[in-house]
């Protein structure tokens, strides 16, 4: 059992969220953890993320899983060998984990279609231990990390001792090393999300004991905004497994007719474009129960949710763009 860190006042912001996100020349380097199975709008995530690293807008560092379907790694390679950055490392969560694959079997359909080297979860790296490197050789302040599924890597960073990749606690690293932390997770002002739920013990201990400010891409936001549609009906995309994956996934529910619900790819577009353009923010702090649900508090400083700015169809074209660049 993870112990749960209480933390009040764990940080002195000296920055506003609008200068996390101010203007730079220089990419975003960003870390992914998703729980790539469940859903498939994790996959129309990596296509934004990769899209936006063509254009030389983000480095990426890594893809981690936060999930231990059988599938997982090698998804996650393939994404990676299709955009041609077979080389990003990835890694699997260990231990105590969520372990689920996706129902409409489009993940064992891509790692039997595609080129990739890592066949199996076992030939992927260990999450934390590669957190950890990562994070030791980056400069300071630098780092963004988003997380589209479960807590669970977050919570063994945070809690993780020194080791040979530095002397610093997970604390001390993440609180050096870490810019942001963008979510997708939670209802708001309060419900309760897949997320969060599937993994409370983890989500509890990152928002309470985080030391660096979060920003929250809520259910309610991605559920407003459909994907995929224009990537299926595009005849000129031919072997592309982003492509394949909505095709074979979304006529098996009708709720998809229109196009996926994207709460992972809006979460992606944020922790790398910054939401000014998209979205408005709302301070406060995020409180996580045992049972998974949430609730907001206004009075907290240092967490952030977001809000609906930008037209939902004008979000769709920038998503639905990304996806088939």
């Amino acid at each position: 059992m993870k112990k749960v860190i209480i933390a009040i006042g764990i940080w002195a912001l000296t920055f506003s969220i609008s200068e996390i996100y101010a203007q730079s020349s220089k990419p975003v380097h960003l870390i992914l953890d998703t729980d790539m199975g469940p859903d498939y709008d994790d996959v129309g995530a990596m296509a934004v993320m990769h899209s936006l690293a063509d254009s030389g807008q983000v480095n990426i560092l890594a893809t981690m899983a936060s999930n231990q379907s059988q599938y997982i790694a090698g998804v996650l390679n393939v994404l990676n060998t299709y955009f041609k950055r077979p080389n990003i490392p990835v890694g699997v969560v260990r231990g105590r984990a969520v372990r689920l694959a996706a129902w409409q079997k489009w993940d064992s359909a891509l790692v039997a279609k595609y080129p990739h080297t890592i066949k199996n979860n076992n030939q992927a790296q260990d999450a934390l231990s590669l957190y950890r490197k990562i994070l030791a050789a980056q400069p300071n302040g630098s780092v963004t990390i988003v997380t589209v599924g479960f807590l669970t890597n977050m919570a063994d960073l945070l809690e993780s001792k020194p080791d040979k990749y530095s002397p610093l606690s997970g604390k001390e690293l993440i609180r050096k090393k870490v810019k942001q932390l963008v979510c997708m997770a939670g209802r708001f002002p309060s419900g309760k999300e897949f997320n969060v739920d599937r993994d409370p013990v983890s989500s509890k201990i990152i928002f309470e004991g985080w030391v660096t400010p979060i920003v929250l891409s809520g259910w309610e936001i991605g559920s407003a905004v459909h994907t995929g549609l224009p990537l299926i009906q595009n005849a000129n995309i031919k072997n592309s497994p982003i492509k394949d994956a909505f095709s074979m996934a979304m006529p098996m529910d009708k709720q998809d007719a229109a196009g996926r619900m994207s709460w992972d790819q809006t979460a992606v577009l944020v922790a790398i474009k910054g939401y000014e353009a998209y979205y408005n923010a709302v301070e406060g702090r995020f409180l996580c129960h045992e049972d998974g649900s949430n609730r907001w508090d206004l009075a907290g400083k240092g967490h952030f949710y977001l809000t609906e700015k930008m037209p939902v169809p004008q979000v769709e074209k920038v998503l639905n763009d990304l996806m088939m660049r």
